[in-house]
């Protein structure tokens, strides 16, 4: 497919083309969820350290695998919801209008 098939396919569709500098319109939705992910990782990892693992060996080992363990708890915890970290942070986002369609710098 040529330039000028691509360009009349992208005009017919009415596909939108990302402006440099402009922010998602889900931007604050998807950053406020990524905090509350990683918020999440770090609760449950602090959890998961005062937790006897048993038999599994201890090490650095054991502390990456827990890790790993965390951050799939921690990612969903928020994508079920969460604990209403993101709906603040999203809301603070907005306020300064990131995800609002135009970019602050």
């Amino acid at each position: 497919m040529d330039v000028k098939a691509s360009m009349a396919a992208l005009q017919a569709t009415g596909a939108v083309v990302a402006k440099p500098g402009a922010a998602a319109p889900d931007a604050a939705q998807s950053a406020a969820q990524e905090f509350e992910a990683m918020f999440l990782t770090q609760m449950v990892d602090e959890m998961l350290k005062q937790v006897e693992m048993g038999k599994f060996g201890g090490g650095p080992d054991a502390e990456q695998w827990r890790y790993f363990l965390a951050e799939a708890f921690g990612k969903e915890i928020a994508a079920q919801g969460g604990a209403g970290i993101a709906r603040s942070v999203e809301g603070a986002l907005r306020a300064y209008g990131v995800g609002a369609g135009e970019a602050r710098g």
